[in-house]
């Protein structure tokens, strides 16, 4: 992709790309059946999206995951994290 698009992304965002394609390179192995795992990446994503993530947010987020089998869906995720 051209390099500009990446720049315009990350001055509109705040989010630095290297960190979002690094993510991503973690994600393609990861288990997530772990619970440990999936609270990393959790974590991770709140970081660099700088939206903290409170404990009981995380849980339910790890739970969905984690405990009931859901896949990662970002969408899902997203709304959780929007809700009030």
């Amino acid at each position: 992709m051209d390099n500009q698009f990446f720049k315009n992304i990350e001055k509109k965002t705040g989010v630095n790309m290297k960190d979002i394609f690094d993510l991503a390179n973690s994600l393609q192995n990861a288990n997530f059946s772990d619970e440990r795992t999936v609270r990393g990446v959790i974590r991770r994503v709140s970081q660099i999206a700088n939206k903290p993530v409170s404990q009981e947010m995380e849980d339910k987020i790890v739970d969905s995951i984690v405990k009931d089998g859901k896949q990662l869906d970002f969408n899902e995720i997203s709304k959780m994290l929007n809700k009030k």
